[in-house]
Protein backbone atom coordinates (compact mmCIF):
# COMPACT_ATOMS: atom_id res chain seq x y z
CA UNK A 1 0.00 0.00 0.00
CA UNK A 2 1.11 3.47 -1.03
CA UNK A 3 1.62 5.78 1.97
CA UNK A 4 3.57 8.97 2.22
CA UNK A 5 6.41 9.27 4.98
CA UNK A 6 6.62 11.83 7.67
CA UNK A 7 8.02 14.75 5.41
CA UNK A 8 5.36 14.34 2.37
CA UNK A 9 7.04 12.28 0.20
CA UNK A 10 6.21 8.75 -0.84
CA UNK A 11 9.40 6.26 -1.13
CA UNK A 12 9.40 2.97 -2.34
CA UNK A 13 9.31 0.08 0.91
CA UNK A 14 13.04 -1.24 1.50
CA UNK A 15 12.32 -4.22 0.18
CA UNK A 16 10.77 -3.62 -3.08
CA UNK A 17 13.62 -3.96 -6.18
CA UNK A 18 15.05 -0.78 -7.38
CA UNK A 19 12.36 1.25 -9.57
CA UNK A 20 12.59 0.25 -13.37
CA UNK A 21 13.12 2.89 -16.21
CA UNK A 22 9.84 3.04 -16.93
CA UNK A 23 8.33 3.75 -12.87
CA UNK A 24 11.20 6.83 -13.49
CA UNK A 25 10.11 7.85 -16.89
CA UNK A 26 6.28 7.56 -15.73
CA UNK A 27 7.20 10.42 -12.68
CA UNK A 28 8.80 12.68 -14.95
CA UNK A 29 5.84 12.18 -17.01
CA UNK A 30 3.79 13.22 -13.70
CA UNK A 31 6.04 16.18 -13.15
CA UNK A 32 5.23 17.59 -16.59
CA UNK A 33 1.88 17.27 -15.97
CA UNK A 34 2.43 19.15 -12.23
CA UNK A 35 3.65 21.61 -13.78
CA UNK A 36 1.85 22.26 -16.44
CA UNK A 37 -1.22 22.56 -13.72
CA UNK A 38 1.40 24.73 -11.82
CA UNK A 39 1.72 27.04 -14.44
CA UNK A 40 -1.94 27.34 -15.63
CA UNK A 41 -2.62 27.92 -12.01
CA UNK A 42 -0.07 30.97 -11.99
CA UNK A 43 -1.86 31.87 -15.87
CA UNK A 44 -4.86 32.17 -14.82
CA UNK A 45 -4.08 34.22 -11.44
CA UNK A 46 -2.44 36.99 -13.46
CA UNK A 47 -4.65 36.58 -16.39
CA UNK A 48 -2.00 35.85 -18.79
CA UNK A 49 -1.39 32.93 -21.95
CA UNK A 50 1.34 30.84 -21.69
CA UNK A 51 3.22 32.74 -24.61
CA UNK A 52 2.80 36.32 -22.31
CA UNK A 53 4.41 34.17 -19.08
CA UNK A 54 7.25 32.81 -21.06
CA UNK A 55 7.83 36.27 -22.64
CA UNK A 56 8.05 37.74 -18.76
CA UNK A 57 10.28 34.86 -17.96
CA UNK A 58 12.85 35.94 -20.82
CA UNK A 59 12.85 39.34 -20.19
CA UNK A 60 13.49 38.53 -16.84
CA UNK A 61 16.64 36.55 -17.18
CA UNK A 62 17.78 38.87 -19.52
CA UNK A 63 17.08 41.94 -17.31
CA UNK A 64 19.07 39.53 -14.07
CA UNK A 65 21.98 38.96 -16.81
CA UNK A 66 22.61 42.63 -18.08
CA UNK A 67 21.18 41.90 -21.26
CA UNK A 68 18.55 43.43 -23.59
CA UNK A 69 15.67 42.04 -25.66
CA UNK A 70 14.34 43.05 -28.94
CA UNK A 71 10.72 42.14 -30.16
CA UNK A 72 12.62 40.17 -32.48
CA UNK A 73 14.70 38.05 -30.08
CA UNK A 74 11.30 37.32 -28.37
CA UNK A 75 10.11 35.90 -31.22
CA UNK A 76 12.73 33.96 -31.70
CA UNK A 77 13.39 32.43 -28.62
CA UNK A 78 9.38 32.20 -28.18
CA UNK A 79 9.59 30.29 -31.76
CA UNK A 80 6.35 32.31 -33.42
CA UNK A 81 6.26 35.32 -36.04
CA UNK A 82 7.57 38.90 -35.43
CA UNK A 83 3.87 39.89 -35.85
CA UNK A 84 2.61 37.73 -33.27
CA UNK A 85 5.95 38.50 -30.78
CA UNK A 86 4.41 42.28 -31.09
CA UNK A 87 0.95 41.41 -30.68
CA UNK A 88 2.41 39.86 -27.46
CA UNK A 89 4.10 42.73 -26.39
CA UNK A 90 1.26 44.90 -27.10
CA UNK A 91 -0.69 43.00 -24.31
CA UNK A 92 2.45 42.74 -21.90
CA UNK A 93 2.62 46.74 -22.54
CA UNK A 94 -1.33 47.57 -22.15
CA UNK A 95 -1.44 45.45 -18.93
CA UNK A 96 1.71 47.27 -17.25
CA UNK A 97 3.78 44.31 -17.19
CA UNK A 98 6.26 45.23 -19.79
CA UNK A 99 6.90 48.61 -21.91
CA UNK A 100 9.28 49.50 -24.68
CA UNK A 101 12.15 51.78 -24.27
CA UNK A 102 14.92 52.72 -26.72
CA UNK A 103 17.66 50.32 -26.94
CA UNK A 104 21.02 51.23 -25.69
CA UNK A 105 23.33 49.86 -28.53
CA UNK A 106 21.09 50.36 -31.70
CA UNK A 107 19.44 53.38 -31.86
CA UNK A 108 17.44 52.49 -34.52
CA UNK A 109 15.93 49.34 -32.40
CA UNK A 110 13.72 49.33 -29.78
CA UNK A 111 14.28 47.15 -26.60
CA UNK A 112 11.13 45.18 -24.52
CA UNK A 113 11.64 45.47 -20.61
CA UNK A 114 9.98 44.25 -17.97
CA UNK A 115 7.81 47.24 -15.80
CA UNK A 116 8.99 47.13 -11.72
CA UNK A 117 5.39 46.24 -11.80
CA UNK A 118 5.63 43.19 -13.70
CA UNK A 119 8.62 42.08 -12.16
CA UNK A 120 7.04 42.17 -9.07
CA UNK A 121 3.82 40.57 -10.20
CA UNK A 122 6.11 37.78 -11.88
CA UNK A 123 8.52 36.73 -8.61
CA UNK A 124 6.06 37.29 -6.04
CA UNK A 125 3.47 34.59 -8.07
CA UNK A 126 6.28 32.46 -8.45
CA UNK A 127 8.31 33.01 -4.98
CA UNK A 128 6.30 30.67 -2.92
CA UNK A 129 6.20 27.77 -5.79
CA UNK A 130 9.92 28.29 -6.71
CA UNK A 131 10.83 27.80 -2.87
CA UNK A 132 9.24 24.70 -2.33
CA UNK A 133 10.80 23.66 -5.05
CA UNK A 134 14.28 24.42 -4.00
CA UNK A 135 13.96 22.99 -0.98
CA UNK A 136 13.22 19.76 -2.40
CA UNK A 137 16.18 19.72 -4.72
CA UNK A 138 18.74 21.06 -1.82
CA UNK A 139 17.30 17.87 0.05
CA UNK A 140 19.09 15.76 -2.39
CA UNK A 141 22.66 14.47 -1.66
CA UNK A 142 25.55 16.42 -3.76
CA UNK A 143 25.69 13.31 -5.57
CA UNK A 144 22.32 12.49 -5.79
CA UNK A 145 21.90 16.04 -7.46
CA UNK A 146 24.74 15.19 -9.97
CA UNK A 147 22.66 12.14 -10.98
CA UNK A 148 19.56 14.25 -11.26
CA UNK A 149 21.20 16.64 -13.50
CA UNK A 150 23.34 14.82 -15.97
CA UNK A 151 19.80 12.79 -15.90
CA UNK A 152 17.48 15.37 -17.14
CA UNK A 153 20.65 17.17 -19.45
CA UNK A 154 20.52 13.43 -21.21
CA UNK A 155 17.02 13.48 -21.49
CA UNK A 156 16.82 16.90 -22.85
CA UNK A 157 19.87 16.44 -25.37
CA UNK A 158 17.81 13.32 -26.73
CA UNK A 159 14.33 15.08 -27.16
CA UNK A 160 15.39 18.46 -28.42
CA UNK A 161 17.62 16.18 -31.08
CA UNK A 162 14.46 13.59 -31.63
Amino acid sequence: MDSASADGFWYPPSHEASPTATELLEELRVYQESGHRMRSRIREHMRMGEKDLLAMRHLLAARSAGTVLRQRDLAARLEVREASASALVDRLVRHGFAERTPHPDDRRSTAVAPTPRGEQQVRRTLEDTHARMHEVASSLSPHERAVVIDFLRRMNHDVDNS
